[in-house]
Formats: structure tokens, sequence, C-alpha cells
């Protein structure tokens, strides 16, 4: 438990201690200086995430970085462990992204700046005329350059076994023409599960597979893109935990 109040304690002091390049972001953005802007909310937001995870304990690997594009905006899609999993794909995937995230973290302030202007797209899962919204914003980020993650179960595990996808989740990466990189965690669900408080440390794989493109697909391809991706990934798990 003393680890878990020094983690929280650690989270809020560091959280303040980006206000001053928060300001700068700001300023850049509306000096329209957009890659200089990018490059400053990228670095933070990686050296914030990567001690918000060391401090936990935890150790992480990374599996199948080669395919990862070094060109190009992407849609990492991965099942969802728990908490951690945001800062654990933004602190050690190296290359800039944001998230489809829940609404909830809008209520964190300075965070839900920072992650306004990393061009995160908030979803309501309660409504779903805002959550086409949110994906069709997504769509269009993507577009833009800016690669995104998207967690299609909806909401975290349970038990660190995987939920359905939910209909439609993909989309954003068919409007956009980009292609998917599936992302199977690992172990992040030892951290701290759903429903508790308590950090703990743990070992944490992330498996990157190859991309599957979303160009010029049949309708066929189009309507088993979310059932294919979603054997990706979970054919990377092993359900120790249920089995």
């Amino acid at each position: 438990m003393v680890k878990t109040v020094i983690w929280f304690i650690y989270f809020g002091i560091y959280l303040l201690g980006t206000v001053p390049a928060l300001i700068k972001v700001k300023r850049l953005d509306q000096q329209g200086r957009i890659p200089e802007r990018d490059r400053i909310i990228y670095e933070t937001a990686q050296r914030w995430a990567q001690r918000l995870v060391n401090l936990t304990g935890a150790r992480i690997q990374v599996i199948g970085k080669e395919n990862i594009p070094a060109e190009g905006p992407v849609l990492f899609v991965s099942n969802h462990q728990g908490n951690f999993d945001i800062p654990i794909l933004l602190g050690f995937i190296d290359k800039p992204k944001a998230f489809i995230a829940k609404k909830e973290l809008k209520k964190i302030p300075i965070l839900c700046t920072w992650m306004e202007y990393m061009q995160c797209v908030f979803i309501d899962r309660g409504d779903p005329r805002q959550s086409l919204k949110a994906i069709n914003r997504g769509a269009e980020l993507l577009k833009e350059g800016y690669s995104q993650v998207i967690f299609p179960e909806g909401t975290r595990s349970e038990d660190g076994t995987m939920g359905e996808f939910k209909p439609g989740s993909l989309k954003l990466a068919l409007k956009a023409k980009v292609p998917i990189i599936p992302v199977t965690i690992k172990g992040a669900y030892d951290m701290m599960p759903k429903g508790e408080w308590k950090i703990r440390a743990a070992k944490v794989e992330v498996i990157i597979s190859p991309a599957v493109l979303t160009e010029n697909l049949s309708m066929k391809e189009s309507n088993e893109l979310t059932e294919n991706v979603k054997n990706i990934i979970e054919s990377n798990l092993d359900y120790a935990y249920k089995h």
C-alpha cells in the first residue's frame, strides 16, 4: 500500500511540474509552430509515462517493434487489461500517438489539457451518437497524420481475458485508410486488477503484430476486419488468469 500512496503523490506532483511545458505548448500552438509543439508534447508525455510505469516496479518487454512503420499514421488496436495500459503504450512504444479515451479522463485537470493537445478523442460509451462522432473525429486526425490508439473492448478486463470488440470500433481505420497495428498487452492486469487500487509490480509483455492493411479491401474483408484483428491480438494471450 505504501507503494500505491507514493505513486499517487508522484503522479500529482509530476503532473503539476509539467505546467511550464504546457504553457510553452499553448504558446507554440497559438504561433502555429505545430511540429515544435508536437515534439514537446510527445517527449513530455513519453517521459512522464515511463516514470509512472517504472515507479510501480513493473518490467516491460516490447516484442515486435520492427512491425511499426517508421513513417505515416497508424491505428494501434489493443486489448485493455487495466489502468496502466495507456502509460505503457505511451511510454514504451516509440511512435507519437494519441488515444480514443473515455470521457471520464476529462475530469483530471492538466492531464485533460495535455490529452487535448496530443489530439486525443474523448468518447462517451453510453451515447451511441457521440461515439460515432468520436470515431469520425479519430478518422480525421489519422488523415492529418496523428496516430491513434483504440481499445475496442470499450472497458478494462474483469479477469485479464479479452472481451468482445464493440461493433464499428475499427471504422476509423477504414475511413482513413491507414494500417492497423494489432497490440497484445499481457500482464498489465496484475498491476492493478479492476476494482482495486493497490499497485503491484508485474512482468508485462507488449506484443506488436504485423500491420493489417485497410486499403482496397473487399466488402467481405471489411466486414471481417474486426474479428480478424481480434483473433490476432487474442492469439498472443495466454489465459493464466482463468484457466
